[in-house]
């Protein structure tokens, strides 16, 4: 039986898919740099082995999955490439390994992980289920009859994928380093489309969604009357939010959510329409999404002195919006303080003013120099471009984070996708000073 080694085991996707094969019993090992990620826990938790670089690692009889990050020179799949070994990348693996099962993609420039990570915790309750989740989470069940995996549009690498399904959450300009403008992002879903083999289910809301052909059905979801799935009679409460779903306008059930805005219903009202095409039982959807924890890194809470800080991976305009949002209705008497840290010179560039609109919504707003990537230049934007633009808007360093001890009882929203993370710990460290 060969040995599955993973180049860049340590990547969101390439963690979770080594925990869906190591589940369904396969060999699996892998390498990464030797700094510590929080993907690499749950590999820990599950024994899986993880060396640092080395050619050393390959041997004879084993089966290379390179993570999309390395190129052909690292050193590792050079010495691969000299024993003669396969050599698959991740999103060329997946494509293959997920026609054993009924598929489902979950894309979308906002709202993937959370989708996914939703649609597989419903799906469990139902029929046995392997998920993964970009999240860096990943669950295989030798029994799994569906596979339900995030796909990502970067670099148009969903389109390795010819999934049964796909839930398509919305179409919005992102990745300006890659895309050329919005029309660029629609041609990428719009190919995706054409490879969906049963059906697609897509936000009616979304106004480039509606645009969407495929050969499939084309199932749409949302607030708005023209939906096959509509949700209706929106309750919301520092609880969580209630409504009712009519599907062609017939009312199905009413479902409950421990979860807070919009783009929460929006994304319960894809996973309702998929079960109930799959005829999963409207009593085992409800269950299930209310007993579902969330994901990694969107809106994770916990309370510390009198603050609640809430980690999220929000890192575009929309984002930090519906988050912000979100923050709004579960604590509704409470100081909202944004903390972001803009992740890529170019994305901040591109949405200066977006990002500027979307802070304001926050009663405070701090910032945090910007994550670059190793591919930019960085050229002559910085952190105090953006901070002109926002109202009575501060720097601060992860050398001095006090300023935040200043709003008691306040709500403090750590987002960003770059390292973030390490001003959260500087500051909850200075609160334990």
């Amino acid at each position: 039986m060969t040995i599955y080694h993973f180049v860049g085991i340590k990547g969101s996707g390439m963690s979770a898919l080594a925990q869906v094969l190591h589940d369904m019993d396969y060999q699996v090992q892998g390498s990464d740099y030797d700094k510590h990620f929080f993907t690499q826990v749950a590999l820990e938790k599950s024994g899986i082995k993880i060396l640092p670089f080395n050619k050393e690692n390959i041997q004879p009889g084993m089966t290379v999955i390179a993570g999309n990050a390395y190129p052909d020179t690292h050193e590792e799949i050079q010495e691969a490439m000299k024993l003669g070994l396969p050599i698959i990348r991740y999103h060329r693996f997946l494509g293959d390994f997920m026609q054993n099962f009924t598929s489902v993609a979950v894309t979308g420039a906002h709202g993937k992980t959370s989708t996914t990570g939703l649609l597989a915790h419903v799906m469990r309750g139902a029929k046995p289920t392997s998920f993964l989740i970009g999240d860096g989470t990943g669950k295989g069940d030798k029994d799994a009859q569906y596979f339900v995996f995030e796909a990502c549009e970067y670099r148009r690498h969903f389109l390795s994928y010819f999934p049964d399904y796909a839930i398509m959450t919305n179409i919005d300009f992102d990745h300006p380093d890659y895309f050329a403008n919005i029309e660029d992002v629609f041609s990428a879903f719009q190919e995706m489309s054409w490879q969906v083999k049963k059906g697609i289910f897509a936000c009616g809301d979304d106004e480039q969604l509606q645009k969407i052909q495929a050969k499939v059905p084309v199932v749409f979801y949302g607030f708005g009357e023209e939906n096959d799935f509509q949700a209706r009679n929106i309750v919301k409460s520092t609880e969580g939010t209630t409504f009712d779903v009519f599907v062609r306008n017939n009312f199905y059930d009413t479902f409950s959510i421990p979860a807070y805005g919009d783009h929460n219903v929006l994304n319960s009202l894809a996973v309702i329409a998929l079960c109930h095409y799959e005829n999963i039982e409207s009593k085992v959807i409800q269950a299930q999404l209310e007993t579902f924890e969330g994901v990694k890194r969107r809106f994770s809470e916990k309370k510390v002195a009198d603050q609640v800080i809430i980690d999220d991976y929000a890192h575009h305009p929309t984002e930090i919006k519906v988050t912000i949002e979100a923050a709004k209705q579960k604590y509704p008497d409470r100081e909202i303080v944004a903390v972001f840290q803009p992740h890529t010179f170019t994305r901040t560039q591109a949405f200066l003013n977006e990002f500027a609109e979307s802070l304001n919504k926050a009663d405070k707003v701090y910032l945090c120099e910007i994550f670059g990537s190793a591919r930019e230049i960085h050229g002559k934007l910085s952190i105090t471009d953006l901070k002109d633009k926002i109202d009575d808007a501060e720097i601060i360093t992860e050398e001095d984070t006090s300023r935040l001890k200043e709003h008691g009882n306040g709500v403090i929203l750590f987002m960003g996708a770059g390292d973030i993370q390490k001003f959260q710990q500087a500051y909850e460290n200075q609160l334990q000073v």
